[in-house]
């Protein structure tokens, strides 16, 4: 028996009865309270919040100086707020970066318009607390309580969490940066053709093309301030690129695009926005003002600006990573050099899936029984069906940033997973 421990930057084997160690993942043994940012709440028949996802609440990347995430956050703020002033030269976007991660379900969905039936609102795609309170899903959670705070154009940053599948580009935890801008209809108006027949609003029927609430002038002059706007933006982090519009949907934004940029001979996605749903500005007290919003994944512009090849990088305290990134001028052209290139061993689990099985309860289970995220994939090799019963057989690929692992370590790791998948997801391993 032995038991693998995460200590000072270093993954270390110990002689120890390994049934201590396996302890924290049975379900038996959980405790009635969670405590998450100091607050302590009550478990109940939703929480699926994990050890693993707790601790990542304290940590606040966007935060913590010379971090990349920070950085790509620094540019994209004063990008805004040099670019956009009031008359007194004064920032037109205020910015907001210290929201608490915890929210109410209704802020998270029902604020944002998303129908009772969305597949967003699922309990394997989020992280609760309670049957009422989670841990937010996106930072468009928190536009109307800005609004309704009397804020007209403002940016807000934070930590996001979606369960989410294991590889290199996907985390359970990451950044988001969100836009708002609110016009007056006056405001409008001055880009109008004829300012003096110009009317804001409309009583039509919705289309594809807008809202029936908003005049067809006054969508094309939002659009046009909303798409010069990101243009700018973007080609602030990454020069005069190509660029193109892909026309999509979301619950709180009509119409709504994403915006994609060629990078490195592909083309690659880097945010999504559209003209605010008149509803939630009307839910938010100022019916008689139009805007747009967008939001972004600080992970995924600091992936391909600065050609970081692994999204678990980001977590990592090892000082070869992070004193990569101590300049003294962050708007100049750099790249990440790796600095390892450790062996990968790969180790296969086949078990019979439970009733109600979804993957992410699978992933979630992963993750919170393997020290500083050593598993860099996983990916479903096989589907099996006998009669009633399904089974699955995963392949997962174990690798440390910081050292190689050993034949007997990979293997500890996986007998982590091998002997107590049935005690914590319910499934039978063949």
């Amino acid at each position: 028996r032995i038991q693998i421990l995460f200590e000072q930057g270093m993954i270390c084997v110990r002689r120890y009865p390994i049934s201590a160690f396996l302890r924290q993942f049975t379900p038996q043994q959980r405790q009635a309270h969670i405590t998450v940012l100091g607050r302590s709440f009550e478990r109940d028949e939703d929480t699926n919040v994990t050890d693993h996802i707790i601790q990542h609440t304290e940590r606040k990347l966007h935060l913590q100086p010379h971090h990349p995430i920070q950085i790509v956050k620094q540019r994209i703020v004063e990008n805004m707020q040099a670019k956009y002033l009031w008359n007194n030269r004064s920032p037109l976007f205020s910015h907001h970066e210290n929201i608490s991660p915890i929210v109410f379900r209704s802020q998270n969905f029902d604020e944002l318009l998303v129908p009772a039936d969305h597949v967003s609102r699922q309990k394997q795609d989020n992280y609760f607390l309670t049957t009422d309170l989670m841990l937010r899903a996106h930072m468009t959670c928190h536009d109307s309580d800005l609004i309704k705070s009397g804020l007209d154009a403002f940016l807000s940053t934070g930590d996001v969490y979606r369960r989410d599948t294991i590889d290199r580009t996907h985390y359970p935890v990451f950044h988001q940066m969100d836009g708002v801008r609110l016009f007056s209809p006056w405001e409008l108006e001055e880009f109008a053709k004829d300012p003096k027949k110009f009317s804001a609003f409309a009583n039509d029927r919705d289309s594809s093309e807008k809202q029936g609430c908003h005049s067809d002038e006054a969508v094309k002059i939002l659009e046009y301030s909303l798409k010069s706007t990101l243009v700018g933006l973007v080609q602030s982090l990454f020069g005069r690129c190509k660029y193109k519009w892909v026309e999509t949907t979301f619950p709180f934004t009509h119409p709504s695009w994403e915006l994609e940029v060629l990078y490195q001979d592909e083309w690659l996605e880097v945010l999504g926005c559209g003209v605010l749903k008149q509803d939630i500005l009307l839910k938010s007290a100022v019916p008689n003002k139009l805007g747009w919003a967008f939001g972004l994944g600080l992970e995924r512009l600091a992936m391909a600006m600065y050609d970081i090849p692994d999204i678990r990088l980001f977590w990592t305290r090892d000082p070869r990573f992070l004193e990569q990134f101590k300049m003294d001028n962050i708007h100049r052209p750099f790249k990440f050099v790796p600095y390892s290139n450790f062996t990968a061993r790969t180790r296969d689990i086949a078990f019979w899936i439970p009733p109600n099985f979804q993957e992410n309860d699978f992933y979630d289970f992963v993750r919170n029984s393997m020290p500083a995220d050593t598993v860099e994939d996983i990916k479903l090799i096989d589907d099996f069906t006998n009669g009633d019963r399904r089974s699955h057989c995963y392949r997962l690929t174990y690798r440390a940033w910081d050292r190689h692992l050993t034949v007997d370590e990979a293997n500890a790791l996986h007998d982590v997973l091998v002997k107590n998948v049935k005690s914590v997801i319910g499934g039978e391993v063949r």
